[in-house]
């Protein structure tokens, strides 16, 4: 009777913890909050100074006693205690204040990669038991993204997902509600795709650039087949020779050779994972094809390599920036299912 009236006030949360950015779902009220997954702390202290968008300006831009940084690694914790103050934030954030907020902590589901081990899964249940949550439920992230697309992954046939991220690249095979076949590269997401464009501007251009440039350039120019219409971007960064600012001009076709081995890892994920699809489930896919989610599937003209690739149908999602999320606040109606299940088990 307590275990209802408590779960009667408790505010419902999904997180899609992501490497690059986080997004907080708050069940009857939609995903709420949208927010770089960075962290600004004084330096030697740990002090949360900023999190989110405020502390992701500061990347590259801080003075000695200041450090931005990102504390989540190819999709798992790097830094605990940054982490635990970042999902905080998320909750004081999105959670009003009530009289009875100490004693009924919200419940959470997070979504994690799927080849995490089991070590990584309960760093992050500590880091969400310890910034305030009451409950939490760990859901893989291809399938949360396969549920956030609306998939019909319950049906006794297979769908087919793609879920590229910041850090990593997630591939599975769903059928009757569980995961036949997954891979996750942990070197193909968009984070990888920024640090190759880093080394080829100083490769060949003598040219250093940060983060933020290198993701600038990322949506502006990338693309993982040739476009109709190629582009030109103006690049601002340091020269190493002469150790002064300098201004240049790159062109997509550039970029999408930089970023070539970045994209085939990409396609041999998927290639690796359809490689292993038991016949019958091989069958439903060439009809079902391949759903693309995540911010780094938006790069252009993966959809049609990955179509010449494997010859099924490719589509990227209506809101692959959502997906996860999404999918975690559809689980959600199923808390009160998953809460009995933990507590048998």
């Amino acid at each position: 009777m307590f275990g209802k009236l408590k779960s009667l006030f408790s505010t419902d949360i999904g997180i899609d913890l992501g490497t690059a950015n986080s997004l907080v779902y708050v069940r009857d009220r939609g995903i709420v909050l949208r927010e770089p997954s960075v962290v600004a702390i004084q330096a030697g202290s740990k002090r949360v100074l900023a999190v989110g968008e405020e502390a992701k300006r500061m990347l590259g831009r801080t003075p000695s006693n200041i450090v931005a940084i990102r504390p989540m690694k190819s999709g798992v914790i790097a830094d605990f205690d940054i982490t635990e103050a970042m999902m905080r934030y998320f909750i004081e954030k999105v959670c009003p204040k009530r009289f009875y907020s100490k004693y009924v902590k919200p419940r959470m589901v997070i979504a994690v990669p799927s080849g995490i081990t089991e070590v990584e899964k309960r760093a992050v249940e500590d880091a969400a038991h310890a910034a305030g949550a009451g409950e939490v439920f760990l859901i893989e992230e291809p399938m949360a993204a396969a549920i956030g697309v609306g998939l019909p992954v319950s049906e006794p046939a297979g769908s087919m997902i793609v879920d590229i991220g910041g850090g990593t690249c997630e591939v599975a095979i769903i059928s009757l509600a569980g995961i036949v076949h997954s891979y996750s590269a942990r070197s193909a997401g968009g984070d990888a795709m920024d640090e190759t464009i880093i080394s080829y501007i100083k490769r060949v251009y003598n040219l250093t650039i940060g983060e933020r440039t290198a993701e600038e350039i990322k949506v502006q120019l990338g693309s993982a087949y040739p476009m109709a219409e190629e582009k030109t971007m103006a690049i601002k960064g340091r020269d190493i020779v002469a150790g002064l600012p300098k201004t240049l001009t790159i062109t997509s076709g550039e970029i999408r050779e930089a970023l070539k081995d970045t994209v085939a890892l990409i396609v041999d994920a998927v290639r690796a994972t359809l490689d292993r699809c038991e016949p019958e489930l091989a069958a439903d896919l060439v009809d079902r094809g391949i759903v693309l989610s995540g911010g780094s599937s938006q790069l252009r003209g993966l959809d049609r390599l990955l179509a010449e690739q494997t010859g099924l149908p490719v589509i990227v999602a209506d809101d692959p920036l959502s997906a996860v999320a999404e999918g975690t606040g559809v689980v959600m109606n199923e808390l009160d299912v998953l809460e009995r299940n933990k507590r048998a088990s």
